[in-house]
C-alpha cells in the first residue's frame, strides 16, 4: 500500500467516481482534478484527506486542487493507479458519458481570466522548471567555485558543465513548445519541432519565403514566440484533423500543419513575440531604474496571492525573457525569493504558538521550513489562511524585504522555480562575483525575522490561533 493510496481512494470517492472526473494532472504542490458535475462533489471530504495539507477550489475552472507537498508527483501517479483515470484525448475520461451539469454560471470577469491565465500556464511551465534549475545552479556553483575557490576547469569537465547548462536553457523552445501542444491537446511533437525550427541551424539562411522577407532574429532560451505559435498552430492542426479522411491523418495533418505554420512562425509571430520580449525588458529596467523601491515591496507582500490564483506561473515567462535580454531578472524572481521566505517565516511563528499538539505543530514547522526553501503552498493554504490574521505578518517581512532588495536592485542571474533559502547561488553573477548574494543573505534574514516576529506579536494581540 502506497503512501498515498488512502488519500486517493477517499479523493476518488469525494470526486464522485471516475465517471466524474474531467482531467488530472498536478503542479508543484497540488493534485488537480477537474470534475464534471459539480453537485456529485463532496467538497468537505476533499479538505480532510489524510496526508494532504487542504483543498483549493476552483470552480470557475471546475477544478479542485488538493495541496500534498514537494512529493505531490507521487501522489498523481498513485491517483492515477487507484483511480484508473486515462485521458482519452478530449479531456474526459474513457466511458465517461454523464452530462455537464447546469450550475450556475461562472461571472467571466477579470478574475475569471487571471484564472484561467493560470490554469493554463502552470502545467507548461512547471514541467520545465527541473530543466532550468540543473542548467542554472551548476553554472552558478561553477562560476562561484572558480571565483573564489580556485577550482578550475579543464578539457571535458569544463565542456560538460557548459552542455548542461546549454541543454537546461538553450533548447527552452523545445520544452515550451512540447507543453504547450500538451495543453492545448495537439500532438506535443509538432510543439517540439515548431521550437526546434526556431533553434535550426538552417534559419539564418531563411531570409524570405516567397519573396515575403523573414526577419532575422536569435530565439535560443526564449519563451514567447514558441508560445504564441503553438496557440496559433492548434487550431490549424485541428481543423486539418477534422478534414482529412482519418486513413491519411495520421501522415498527412503533421504536413500540412507543419506547411501552414511555418511560414506564419517566421515571417510573423516569432519577431512579434521577440518584440514583446524587448517591451517587456524595457519596462523592467524602467521599474527597476525608476521605482524599484517602491515597486518590489508592493509585488513581494502581493506575491502569495498571485501563487494562490496561479499567476505566479504565468510570470515565469517574463523572468525568462528578462534573463535573455539583460542578463539579469530585477523584478519577478527577488520578489517570489522574498515572498516566500516571509511565508515561511510566518509559518514558523504559527507553529511555535501551539501547545498541545505536537503532531500538528511538527506538520506547521515542516511546512514553515518547506516554505523558506521556496515552496509555499502548503504553508499558505495549511497554516496561514487558517490562521488569517497571521497574514499581516507575513506581508510585513515581505515589504521590510522588499525595501531593502528595492534599495539595492537585488537581482538574479539565473531563473529557476521555488526561490528560496536554497537558490542563493542564483544570486551569483556571470563572472563568479556573488556581492549579489551576499545582498541576498541579508534581505533572506531580514525577511525570515521580520515576518517570525512579527507574526508572533500579531498573533498575541490582535487574536489568537483558532
Amino acid at each position: 500500500m502506497g503512501k498515498y493510496q488512502e488519500m486517493c481512494e477517499k479523493a476518488l470517492e469525494a470526486m464522485g467516481g471516475l465517471e466524474n472526473i474531467s482531467f488530472v494532472t498536478n503542479c508543484a504542490t497540488r493534485l488537480r482534478i477537474n470534475y464534471i458535475n459539480k453537485s456529485k462533489v463532496d467538497e468537505e471530504a476533499l479538505k480532510n484527506l489524510p496526508n494532504s495539507a487542504g483543498l483549493v477550489p476552483k470552480h470557475a475552472n471546475k477544478q479542485m486542487q488538493i495541496i500534498i507537498g514537494p512529493n505531490v508527483r507521487d501522489a498523481y501517479y498513485e491517483f492515477l493507479d487507484v483511480s484508473g483515470w486515462k485521458d482519452n484525448g478530449s479531456g474526459a475520461p474513457a466511458g465517461a458519458n454523464d452530462p455537464v451539469d447546469d450550475e450556475e454560471e461562472v461571472k467571466k470577469d477579470l478574475l475569471w481570466l487571471v484564472n484561467k491565465f493560470g490554469s493554463f500556464m502552470t502545467p507548461i511551465m512547471m514541467p520545465v522548471v527541473p530543466a532550468m534549475i540543473v542548467g542554472g545552479m551548476i553554472l552558478a556553483f561553477r562560476n562561484l567555485l572558480m571565483n573564489y575557490f580556485g577550482m578550475t576547469f579543464e578539457g571535458g569537465a569544463y565542456w560538460l558543465v557548459m552542455a548542461i547548462f546549454n541543454a537546461g536553457f538553450n533548447f527552452l523552445p523545445i520544452y515550451v513548445g512540447w507543453q504547450t501542444a500538451e495543453q492545448l491537446r495537439i500532438k506535443p511533437i509538432l510543439g517540439g519541432m515548431l521550437g526546434g525550427l526556431l533553434l535550426s541551424s538552417y534559419l539564418p539562411q531563411v531570409t524570405d519565403i516567397f519573396g515575403i522577407a523573414v526577419p532575422a532574429g536569435s530565439y535560443g532560451s526564449t519563451v514567447l514566440p514558441v508560445l504564441l505559435g503553438v496557440v496559433v498552430m492548434a487550431p490549424i492542426y485541428k481543423f486539418w484533423n477534422k478534414v482529412v479522411p482519418e486513413a491519411l491523418s495520421f501522415f498527412v495533418v503533421p504536413i500540412l500543419t507543419m506547411i501552414v505554420i511555418a511560414p506564419i512562425e517566421l515571417v510573423l509571430i516569432a519577431p512579434l513575440g521577440s518584440a514583446a520580449s524587448g517591451a517587456i525588458a524595457t519596462f523592467a529596467t524602467f521599474i527597476t531604474d525608476k521605482a524599484n523601491i517602491i515597486a518590489q515591496p508592493i509585488l513581494a507582500a502581493l506575491y502569495p496571492y498571485m501563487v494562490m490564483i496561479g499567476l505566479d506561473k504565468g510570470l515565469s515567462p517574463i523572468g525568462l525573457e528578462l534573463m535573455t535580454t539583460l542578463g539579469y531578472n530585477a523584478v519577478t524572481a527577488p520578489m517570489g525569493f522574498i515572498s516566500n521566505i516571509a511565508v515561511g517565516g510566518s509559518a514558523l511563528a504559527v507553529a511555535t504558538t501551539i501547545k498541545n499538539d505536537v503532531a500538528k505543530k511538527g506538520m506547521f514547522s515542516s511546512f514553515g521550513v518547506t516554505a523558506l526553501c521556496g515552496v509555499t503552498e502548503p504553508a499558505f493554504y495549511g497554516v496561514l489562511l487558517t490562521n488569517p490574521v497571521s497574514l499581516l505578518g507575513t506581508a510585513t517581512g515581505a515589504v521590510a524585504g522588499g525595501l531593502l532588495a528595492g534599495a539595492i536592485g537585488l537581482r538574479t542571474f539565473v531563473q529557476g522555480g521555488c526561490p528560496g533559502w536554497l537558490t542563493l547561488v542564483f544570486f551569483v553573477d556571470t563572472s563568479g562575483d556573488a556581492t549579489y548574494m551576499f545582498w541576498a543573505v541579508a534581505v533572506a534574514v531580514l525577511t525570515t525575522v521580520t515576518s517570525f516576529i512579527a507574526t508572533r506579536v500579531i498573533l498575541a494581540t490582535i487574536g489568537k490561533k483558532k
